[in-house]
């Protein structure tokens, strides 16, 4: 028997070896691509790391954090420094995932302010462990990939302050274990799928600041949820349905109209409640203050009504409380009075009885609250509608004949009295696109840029009803203004497809037809360019009596990821564009700049260009949003126009002058400087001295140009692209028009600058001495000192 025991130990040790060694070498392969994940985002504490380290007996710290179980990796936490800069343009995401997906055991992925950038791949989902996924803070853009919800065992997913868009995918809901689903502050624009109901473990539901729509779904299945922060969307108008454990709960700045519930005094676990900034109505229920667990309670802004009382109760703990801006009439209860610095109560711009905190006359919230109607239940609507169908025809009938005999009487009465009072303004829809197809397309030029461009992922130009745009602005309401100028009001508006746009409305003076303004139309709709804020098409309001127009609305694409300057020289370190990124910028504006003079017929010069009006889209790609149109000054209400800002309009000085094209190429100089230091331009003495810095600089050696180089960048820049970039910058300034450079030879230099920049990061080039790697063409510029 002993020796029987005996013969099988050598196996026995055998299969123990080979465990051990198996062991081994997962725990070598899985350092490496540990290393190999440090390198890609190029995080700075690991830089003393090899091979060799034992990450599974590495020192904990805040920024990195490895955890093992059985000799393999199952925890990785990545925090970087808030802000955090974007990663450089050779960054690819695809590639980091890929390299990630090398650790199957990964059960915790912390992935917090380190830059990353791009689309999230679907491959993310490989990690088939995955429990706890957290991307904050990052620059993660497109949609959520819908293979996520393979992931069976995931229990919280944190996407937070990123530039997610689109709809939530379905499969969300398929998500059995997920308790923490948080998304703030992303670019969501849809309605939230009814199978979110679903998601019975779901304790935090975090969806603020992003664009969401429509109604809540019923979450009162919802029996865990504790936290529920929807604020900064469009949700509403009812009320939504909710389980009865929330602790948190944000509605704060939507478009909600409906009543408060009675259940919501009920809610014995609610410690947060915020519904400020909304139009909610109806008499404000008191007891909200003397919940049991209560501690904040914001209901401004809203057209809440009711008498309050003196002798109401208020939660001992119940430490900020701000009923500002409502229709509250009454007395200030004495549980609010108290002077204790631990309460903060906030109740101006009602009607109470006190002379503090600045109160209306008590009729302007009895006035209020007669003009103030409760949006009825829906069920309600359906019983009525059908009691009131038969009344509804017959009075319809009946006033349809007075209104059209008062109507024909007036009409009579105008007509005798010949009054020269013009009736109010209406839309009438004009199709400009098909008056002026056969002209368009006998424009070979602007029909060779448009093969060119492409669709650019536009809908085709086309004429909007004053319908579809009041729709979309909600009646132009104060929400959705963006500005006004001497060019007209700027409103973003939300089609129905969901897509935003930026619509500019101008007011006419004169009298003029439409056919007085289709010239103008027909060049409003060749601009439409990768490097433009493009036009998507216009809408004609008239005045009914002699047809005269009264407004224009032009519509642009929204660009919602702000100027180039605030990722540039504002002061926002997670705001810094890689040199690469800064080039590509440069190129794109060259390129959309040579468009309007030479794309379209006839050009477009003198558009006064500034940093400023140069928005960056989702892929960090360059739109020209201000440029001139040739609308004629004596139509417009108030001074010249043309379009700024996702769509302005300015005056155009005619017809094109000698040197309009260098004028420009000057302005162009001006952004290249603002590119190459990272500070603001603002005055014409900022950019004579910072053209002389950069004109000594160029005579000087690689570190005197690297010393006047943005100093974020400069370490990560070739000396040849950055002095290419200076050439082309110096001689965009000259005072001389005639000695500027055509925007063919600016593009062609930047084109330049680019290729030896990419050639020396991909490895392939040698010193900026060398000549420049894989041979790209020669600049065209010839500098002088």
């Amino acid at each position: 028997m002993a020796k029987l025991s005996l013969s099988f130990l050598p196996l026995v040790l055998a299969i123990i070896l080979s465990s051990v060694r198996h062991s081994e070498q997962r725990q070598s392969s899985e350092a490496q691509t540990l290393l190999r994940i440090t390198q890609l985002i190029n995080f700075p504490v690991v830089k003393s790391l090899n091979n060799d380290t034992d990450f599974c007996n590495f020192e904990v710290n805040a920024a990195f954090t490895v955890s093992c179980y059985e000799g393999s990796i199952t925890q990785l936490h990545i925090i970087g420094e808030k802000p955090a800069p974007l990663l450089p343009q050779n960054f690819s995401i695809d590639s980091f995932v890929t390299t990630l997906v090398k650790l199957p055991r990964l059960k915790v992925l912390t992935l917090v302010s380190v830059g990353l950038w791009g689309t999230l791949p679907a491959k993310i989902a490989r990690l088939s462990s995955l429990e706890i996924l957290n991307v904050t803070s990052n620059f993660l853009n497109g949609t959520i990939p819908p293979e996520l919800s393979s992931l069976t065992s995931l229990q919280t997913l944190v996407l937070d302050d990123n530039m997610f868009s689109g709809p939530l995918p379905e499969g969300l809901s398929s998500l059995p274990v997920l308790s923490v689903l948080s998304l703030k502050k992303n670019s969501f624009n849809s309605s939230l799928p009814s199978s979110l109901s679903d998601l019975e473990n779901l304790r935090v539901l975090g969806l603020s600041q992003n664009r969401f729509h429509g109604e809540l779904p019923d979450l009162s299945r919802l029996t865990n949820l504790q936290v529920l922060e929807v604020g900064d969307n469009a949700f509403g108008p009812q009320f939504p349905k909710l389980g009865k454990k929330l602790v948190t709960l944000v509605l704060r700045k939507n478009k909600f109209r409906s009543s408060i519930p009675a259940e919501l005094s009920s809610y014995y676990q609610l410690q947060r409640l915020d519904v400020s900034s909304n139009v909610f109505m109806g008499p404000f229920p008191p007891s909200l203050l003397s919940l049991p667990s209560i501690t904040y309670l914001n209901i401004s802004g809203n057209k809440f009504t009711g008498m309050l009382s003196e002798n109401l109760p208020c939660n001992a703990e119940l430490k900020a409380v701000d009923l500002s801006s409502n229709l509250l009439t009454g007395s200030l209860p004495k549980c609010l009075e108290s002077d204790s610095k631990d309460r903060v109560v906030l109740y101006a711009r009602n009607c109470l009885a006190t002379s503090n905190q600045n109160q209306h006359p008590v009729q302007f919230c009895l006035n209020g609250a007669l003009a103030v109607g409760i949006v009825p239940d829906q069920s309600k609507r359906k019983k009525a509608s059908k009691a009131a169908l038969a009344i509804g025809i017959i009075g319809g009938i009946f006033g349809g004949v007075l209104l059209v005999g008062l109507i024909f009487l007036v009409y009579r009465r105008i007509n005798t009295n010949k009054t020269l009072k013009k009736s109010p303004p209406r839309s009438i829809t004009e199709n400009a696109s098909s008056g002026y197809t056969s002209k368009l397309l006998s424009d070979a030029r602007y029909i060779s840029q448009t093969m060119k461009t492409g669709a650019l992922g536009l809908p085709s130009y086309r004429t909007f009803s004053l319908e579809e745009l009041e729709d979309a602005t909600q009646n132009f309401d104060t929400s959705t203004f963006m500005g006004e100028g001497s060019h007209g009001q700027m409103y973003r508006g939300q089609l129905k497809d969901g897509s935003f746009v930026a619509i500019r409305c101008l007011k006419m003076k004169g009298s003029h037809s439409t056919q007085n303004f289709m010239h103008h139309i027909e060049l409003i709709m060749k601009l439409r360019h990768r490097h433009l804020v493009s036009a998507l098409g216009h809408c004609f309001e008239c005045y009914l009596d002699d047809s005269s127009v009264s407004r224009i609305f032009l519509v642009f694409e929204y660009v919602p990821y702000g100027t180039l300057r605030s990722w540039i020289s504002e002061g926002h370190p997670r705001r810094s564009l890689a040199w690469t990124q800064r080039i590509a910028a440069a190129i794109g504006i060259a390129k959309g700049i040579q468009f309007l003079h030479t794309g379209i017929m006839p050009g477009v010069y003198s558009s006064n260009l500034k940093i400023t009006d140069i928005l960056l889209d989702q892929n960090f790609g360059a739109k020209i949003s201000s440029y001139n149109l040739p609308l004629l000054e004596e139509n417009m209400e108030q001074g010249g126009h043309g379009v700024s800002s996702s769509g302005s309009i300015t005056s155009s000085t005619g017809a094109r002058k000698k040197h309009d094209d260098r004028t420009d190429v000057h302005d162009f100089g001006v952004i290249l400087l603002e590119l190459i230091k990272g500070r603001p331009v603002k005055s014409e003495a900022q950019i004579e001295d910072l053209e002389d810095q950069v004109q000594v600089a160029l005579t000087a050696d690689d570190a005197a140009r690297r010393s006047v180089v943005d100093s974020r960048i400069k370490q990560t820049c070739l000396d040849l692209s950055v002095k290419t970039m200076m050439e082309v910058c110096v001689r965009c300034l000259g005072q001389d028009p005639a000695d500027r450079p055509s925007i063919e030879d600016v593009l062609w230099n930047l084109q330049y600058a680019e290729q030896v920049q990419d050639a020396w990061q991909g490895g392939e080039s040698q010193s900026s001495e060398d000549s420049p790697v894989s041979s790209p063409k020669p600049p065209r510029l010839a500098f002088k000192l």
